[in-house]
């Protein structure tokens, strides 16, 4: 994230700007909320006529749609500029149809930031896996999707090997 960004990069002005995209506004995408830490997003799904597919059920291309930007955007805000975060690969399994609206709920949890934390100090790479849980309006699994992404410390952010000595030295 560039510095610049970092400085408007709230709950509030992603929510907004996510709300306003094409892809998800035409989708029918709807981010719900975004908590001030950034460690909870809930979305939802809206089923309408031009997101059904031939069974008359939410289009697959839309549900795995709803998921695509959403943990990268999360830890952006937490990790802020010192990581470069992307999306790695993701999976998608269909359960059931979506003949309602959905809604899917993100978390990043403490103990998954420390594990980053802890893989990155050196500029390794790291690549968490998240899964996601899609439901209908009845609270059923209708698809559950696993994203991996690509996160590393930037080269001036990282820990160098002088310094890790003089830690433990000291």
């Amino acid at each position: 994230m560039d510095k610049r960004l970092a400085k408007i990069y709230k709950p509030n002005n992603v929510k907004f700007a996510l709300n306003i995209w094409p892809p998800f506004w035409g989708a029918g995408i709807r981010i719900l909320d975004i908590s001030e830490d950034f460690r909870t997003v809930k979305v939802r799904l809206k089923l309408r006529w031009w997101n059904k597919n031939a069974n008359r059920s939410q289009f697959g291309g839309s549900i795995f749609s709803m998921t695509d930007p959403i943990y990268s955007l999360m830890l952006m805000g937490i990790l802020r500029e010192q990581y470069y975060v992307w999306d790695k690969e993701a999976s998608i399994n269909f359960v059931k149809p979506g003949f309602s609206c959905l809604e899917a709920e993100f978390v990043v949890t403490q103990n998954m930031l420390d594990e980053i934390a802890e893989k990155t100090a050196s500029g390794e790479k790291c690549f968490p896996e998240f899964v996601t849980h899609i439901k209908d309006d009845s609270g059923d699994v209708v698809a559950t999707i696993q994203r991996k992404l690509y996160i590393r410390k930037k080269p001036k952010y990282r820990a160098s090997e002088n310094s890790e000595e003089e830690v433990i030295t000291s």
